[in-house]
C-alpha cells in the first residue's frame, strides 16, 4: 500500500475516506453504548442504596424493604393552577391577603383595584373562624404536627408526619399567628390535587400545590391576613 502524502495543513489517512467513516462511526457507536451501560449500573447501585439504607432505618430485612418500597403510592401530582388576575376593590394594601370563606377563595392584593384570586379549601362546619392575623412564618415541605385537639379527636394520628410529598400540608406552608402566638392555623398546600373547593378543613386554608409555591414567593412574613 502506498503511504500517504503529506500536504501542508493538512492530514492525510492512509485508508480510503469511506473506510475511515466506518471505523470511526463504529467507534462513536461502541463509546455509546458503553456509556449506556454505564448509567444502567449507576442507577441499579443507587436503588439499591435507597432500598439498603431503608433497610436499615426501618430496620426491616432487605427484601421487606424492596418489597414496601414497590408497594409505596405514586408521587402525587402537584395540581392544577387555581389562580387568576381579578378586579379587586379594597383599603387593604398592596400584599395584604384577604380570605372569604363563602366564596372559597383566598385574593392576594397586588394593586390598586387588582388581586390573584385562588380557589381553596376552608373550614368545614364548627371549624370556620374570621379575624385578622399575619403570617408569623413560612415553610417549605413542612412537617406536620397534628395539634392535640385534634388528635383528641383521632387518635390514630400520628404525633409528627415528616417533610415529604406525602404530608398532609403539601409543599408550602405559611403559618398564622395573631400577636406573636401562633395559632394553629396555616395557609398550606395539599398533595391531593382534587383536595381544594369545598368546606373540608379543621380551620386552615388549603391550596393546590402549584398554587401554594406560587404564593409562597409573593407573600412576606409579617404580611397581613384578613379572614372574611
Amino acid at each position: 500500500m502506498p503511504a500517504a502524502r503529506a500536504i501542508p495543513g493538512k492530514v492525510r489517512s492512509a485508508f480510503p475516506s469511506g473506510i475511515a467513516s466506518k471505523q470511526i462511526a463504529g467507534a462513536g457507536q461502541r463509546f455509546h453504548e458503553t456509556l449506556n451501560r454505564s448509567r444502567r449500573h449507576i442507577r441499579l447501585a443507587l436503588a439499591g442504596a435507597c432500598i439498603a439504607v431503608t433497610a436499615l432505618l426501618s430496620g426491616l430485612p432487605v427484601a421487606e424493604a424492596r418489597s414496601a418500597l414497590a408497594d409505596r403510592p405514586p408521587l402525587p401530582a402537584m395540581g392544577p393552577s387555581l389562580r387568576k388576575t381579578v378586579a379587586f376593590q379594597t383599603s387593604e394594601q398592596t400584599g395584604t391577603i384577604i380570605i372569604r370563606k363563602d366564596e372559597k377563595a383566598l385574593y392576594l392584593v397586588t394593586n390598586r383595584g387588582q388581586a390573584l384570586r385562588y380557589q381553596i379549601s376552608v373550614g368545614r362546619d364548627g371549624f370556620g373562624w374570621t379575624g385578622t392575623v399575619e403570617v408569623g412564618a413560612k415553610t417549605e415541605w413542612p412537617e406536620w404536627r397534628p395539634p392535640k385537639e385534634m388528635r383528641a379527636r383521632q387518635p390514630e394520628l400520628p404525633a409528627m408526619v415528616p417533610a415529604g410529598p406525602y404530608n398532609p400540608l403539601g409543599a408550602r406552608a405559611l403559618y398564622l399567628s395573631r400577636d406573636g402566638r401562633d395559632t394553629l392555623y396555616r395557609i398550606h398546600g395539599t398533595n391531593d390535587p382534587k383536595g381544594v373547593g369545598f368546606d373540608g378543613t379543621s380551620g386552615c386554608f388549603r391550596l393546590t400545590n402549584t398554587d401554594v409555591i406560587d404564593l409562597f414567593k409573593r407573600v412576606a412574613v409579617g404580611a397581613k391576613v384578613v379572614v372574611e
